[in-house]
C-alpha cells in the first residue's frame, strides 16, 4: 500500500481520503487552515494525520485537490519540499461557461503543474473525469470505476496505477502527460453529458472492453 498526502480539504480531498484509508493506505490531509485539517483527518479516521501546510508531505504520492487556479502556486510554494515525489493532478480548468478550458492552447493544468515542481518530481493526471460525490457514493460497491491517468515517468504512473487499484478502481493508462489535455478536454464532455446527454451527474466515464479474450 501506499502513502499518501492530500493537499486539499474539499469534496475530492474527502472522497480519496476516504477510499485511501479503506484501501489500507496510510493518509495525510493538507490545508491551509489548521483546525479545518484537523478535523477532517478526524472524520476520515484510520489513523488519518493533519499536516502542516507548507511542510514537507509525508507521502510518498502527494494528491494536488485543489481547485485550478490554486494548483501551480501551491506547487511553487512548496518548491523543493516536493522533491522526489509522485504529484497526481486532479483539476479541471473550466471556464465559467463550464464549456471551455482556460488553459492556453497546447497546454493543460497537468503540464503547468510539472513545469513548476521539482525536476524530479514526476506529475500524473488522474481523477479528472470522476465527481467527488460519484467516489463517495461508489465505495462499497463490487464495481471499478475507470480511472484514467497520463505521465511521463512510466514508475510513477506504475504507483499511481497500484495507489487507484488499492481504492478499488480501475487505472487505464492514456499515454504521456501531454495526453493530460485530452483528459481535461474529456472533463468538459462529462459537462457535457451531466447538463444534456444523460441528464444527472450520478455517472462516470468508462471503457467497455469488447475483446471476449481480456473478459
Amino acid at each position: 500500500m501506499s502513502t499518501i498526502s492530500i493537499i486539499g480539504l474539499g469534496n475530492m480531498a474527502r472522497a480519496l481520503g476516504a477510499r485511501a484509508i479503506t484501501g489500507g493506505n496510510t493518509v495525510e490531509v493538507i490545508g491551509r487552515d489548521a483546525a479545518k485539517t484537523a478535523k477532517l483527518a478526524r472524520e476520515l479516521g484510520g489513523g488519518t494525520t493533519a499536516g502542516a501546510f507548507g511542510a514537507v508531505p509525508a507521502g510518498d504520492i502527494v494528491i494536488l485537490a485543489v481547485l485550478y487556479e490554486s494548483t501551480v502556486p501551491v506547487v511553487e510554494q512548496y518548491g523543493d519540499r516536493l522533491a522526489g515525489k509522485t504529484i497526481i493532478e486532479i483539476s479541471n480548468s473550466f471556464g465559467p461557461d463550464l464549456a471551455s478550458l482556460l488553459t492556453p492552447e497546447g497546454t493543460s493544468a497537468a503540464e503547468q503543474v510539472a513545469a513548476a515542481a521539482p525536476a524530479d518530481a514526476h506529475v500524473v493526471k488522474a481523477f479528472n473525469t470522476i465527481f467527488g460525490h460519484v467516489l463517495a457514493a461508489d465505495s462499497k460497491s463490487k464495481r471499478r470505476l475507470d480511472v484514467f491517468l497520463a505521465g511521463d515517468d512510466a514508475a510513477a504512473k506504475a504507483r499511481v496505477s497500484a495507489f487507484i487499484d488499492s481504492l478499488a478502481l480501475h487505472a487505464l493508462d492514456t499515454g504521456p502527460l501531454s495526453a493530460a489535455r485530452r483528459l481535461e478536454q474529456a472533463g468538459l464532455l462529462v459537462m457535457g453529458l451531466a447538463q444534456n446527454g444523460v441528464g444527472h451527474y450520478n455517472f462516470a466515464l468508462g471503457v467497455t472492453n469488447l475483446d471476449s479474450a481480456a473478459a
